[in-house]
């Protein structure tokens, strides 16, 4: 049976690192897959030449999570017309003639996701866990409005994504050992972030749809750089191919309709009516 998989994200780039692999799988096996962005991302880090181009940063990420949804085989890709809110510190004004993510309020950014899951009709949202990953205002407000607009719509299954806290610090000690992370990466940071392992209800091989999580990291140039140097992302990048695997070899959700500790599943569209 061909299952819908709409995966909402907070920013272009959030669905390389987070969800790329379920994504290719689920459209390798024949699902129609969507991909929902909050936000433009224009307040990212990146090189001055990209937010000099025409329609500045955030013209550019958009285009890049086109071509990164390319590569994973999505059919899809919808902006809901929010700004980037950043990372930290006073929230910017809002630019002209649109309001950053934190500041719409929850009701109206689920109502609009929730158009989409209707017009698609959605078997499977992806969000983010109540922590927003490692903590952006932007995906936590992620987690915020997934869970409303799944209640809206009526999806049969919200899946909140996340990464098992000692998981993603034992592959980052991994990593550290074959490359200097830039200055900007707080590896301590993981030790409080994300999900402890008891609360995930799924963890999903995408060992297969390693070179198309790699591809669709490729296609977010913009944010492998600034003009400091090399960020995170060209760190991902550079590692070898068999590490890569490894450490990006599987997705981690939970379904917050499932109690902790119980048998772990394996496929995101598992016992769906």
């Amino acid at each position: 049976m061909t299952r819908t998989l709409v995966a909402f994200h907070a920013h272009p780039d959030d669905e390389a690192l987070l969800t790329a692999g379920t994504m290719a799988r689920a459209a390798a096996e024949g699902h129609r897959v969507v991909l929902v962005l909050a936000t433009d991302g224009g307040l990212g880090l990146a090189g001055s030449d990209f937010h000099a181009e025409p329609g500045g940063l955030g013209s550019v990420r958009l285009t890049e999570a086109r071509s990164s949804a390319a590569a994973l085989g999505v059919s899809r890709v919808e902006w809901l017309g929010y700004a980037d809110s950043g990372l930290d510190g006073e929230v910017p004004p809002d630019p002209p003639g649109a309001v950053r993510f934190v500041r719409a309020p929850v009701e109206e950014a689920a109502e609009r996701l929730a158009a989409v899951l209707r017009t698609e009709r959605a078997d499977v949202l992806l969000g983010y866990d109540g922590n927003g990953g490692y903590g952006h205002r932007d995906h936590v407000r992620v987690h915020e409005v997934a869970r409303r607009a799944a209640q809206i719509a009526g999806t049969p299954r919200l899946l909140e994504a996340t990464v098992p806290r000692d998981t993603i610090v034992r592959a980052v000690r991994l990593v550290s050992r074959v490359y200097r992370f830039p200055p900007e990466f707080d590896p301590t940071s993981f030790e409080r972030a994300y999900l402890p392992r008891a609360e995930v209800t799924h963890r999903i091989d995408v060992h297969r749809y390693a070179a198309a999580k790699r591809a669709s990291m490729r296609h977010h140039a913009s944010q492998a750089s600034a003009d400091g140097g090399d960020r995170t992302l060209a760190a991902f990048l550079r590692i070898p191919r068999p590490v890569y695997d490894l450490v990006f070899g599987r997705e981690w959700f939970h379904d917050p309709a499932l109690p902790a500790g119980g048998a772990i599943r394996r496929d995101v569209f598992e016992d769906l009516p």
